[in-house]
């Protein structure tokens, strides 16, 4: 895997947004309205510059999957963590959404652990070439380095179908949390 950085931004976004176009949890927080994809888009772009701040972007060798790892032991108040929290209300959520927002993220934090952990924000693949084994390979060097951190990987999905291929790299739902669609969470 390759440690991406800001000339990877573009790419990353791009691929993430078109892995989760149709992601229940996504399209919970994101405004829907006639802007649904640019605000994605500005979510994948909050979550590659706070990854980017307080954990690690990584692609796979390929550049056809990305994962967004989260150290969030590490992170801080910062200035600007601030502003890119300003830029996700105004360009994503929305004001009229800060409330669901912020509800929702207070839901999340009471059934998130405590511990030091690798938290896997995003992991996609490029929709055409899903099925091919590549994010299985991206997931597995994930794990491999967070083993060598001495860190579990924590992770949430709301997309079903991803359960067992999770369960197959070694993770279990550990939570679960309903919202307008159930969100699973898992611990390897």
């Amino acid at each position: 895997m390759i440690k991406a950085d800001n000339v990877d931004k573009k790419l990353v976004i791009e691929l993430l947004s078109r892995a989760f176009d149709d992601n229940q949890s996504v399209n919970y927080i994101v405004r829907n309205d006639n802007m649904r994809t640019e605000r994605i888009a500005a979510l994948m772009d909050y979550s590659f510059e706070m990854c980017s701040l307080f954990g690690e972007v990584w692609l796979s060798d390929d550049r056809k999957a990305c994962a967004l790892i989260l150290y969030p032991q590490n992170k801080q108040t910062t200035f600007s963590a601030i502003l890119l929290d300003i830029k996700l209300i105004f360009k994503a959520i929305g004001i009229s959404g800060i409330k669901k927002a912020l509800n929702r993220e207070s839901k999340i934090k009471s059934k998130q652990s405590k511990e030091p952990m690798t938290y896997l924000w995003f992991i996609g693949v490029e929709p055409t070439e899903q099925g091919k084994g590549i994010g299985s390979k991206l997931l597995q060097e994930v794990i491999n380095h967070a083993d060598t951190r001495q860190l579990p990987v924590y992770l949430e999905t709301s997309t079903v179908k991803n359960l067992p291929w999770y369960e197959n790299h070694g993770f279990k739902t550990y939570e679960q949390l309903d919202l307008t669609y159930t969100l699973y969470f898992l611990k390897r």
